[in-house]
């Protein structure tokens, strides 16, 4: 047999027990609202952006900071950081090389396996030269309920890359999600 409450004005909610033998318990909280009030699952909870538009230069084989950095505080250790990178233009000159990417939390490189390094671009026009925007995501899981600092590091394979050539913004943007 169902329960049916009715609205106050109008509408109204039916409860039904499961067509199955036993004892049912539906608690519901004592909290206005709706049921699912409580329910963040699949929410972004807070959005954290920050952008520059400056031209930058590098011929570092290693990983040196594109001076692009957000910082975010997730509420939960549970939640989930989701990063976005969109970038203006790259370029690099020397046919077969490429500029890299690679995340970094509070300055260690994040990521295991193919999520470490992102190409931005490859030059393998056969020209000398090359230029492409792009973007890049990444959802991190830190565990943390601390200040957590994210940025884009950069390098090349060889001479130099140009990262947001064109002075065009570039934005990072940080959701936290649960």
């Amino acid at each position: 047999m169902a329960l049916v409450i009715k609205g106050s004005s109008s509408g109204q909610v039916t409860v039904d027990v499961p067509a199955a033998a036993g004892t049912n318990t539906l608690v519901i909280p004592a909290e206005s609202g709706n049921i699912l009030t409580n329910s963040t699952t699949g929410t972004i909870l807070q959005v954290v952006q920050s952008e520059i538009a400056t031209t930058q230069n590098t011929t570092s084989t290693g990983y040196t900071t594109s001076n692009l950095t957000a910082s975010i505080t997730p509420s939960s250790t549970s939640s989930k950081v989701l990063m976005i990178l969109n970038g203006g233009n790259c370029h690099h000159s020397t046919n077969g090389a490429a500029i890299l990417m690679a995340w970094h939390r509070d300055g260690s490189i994040i990521g295991t396996g193919s999520d470490v390094v992102h190409a931005i671009i490859q030059n393998t026009s056969g020209t000398n030269s090359f230029k492409s925007s792009w973007s890049a995501s990444f959802l991190d899981s830190p565990s943390s309920t601390s200040s957590l600092t994210y940025a884009p590091f950069y390098k090349v394979t060889t001479g130099t890359g140009h990262f947001n050539e064109a002075t065009v913004r570039v934005m990072l943007t940080l959701f936290e999600v649960r």
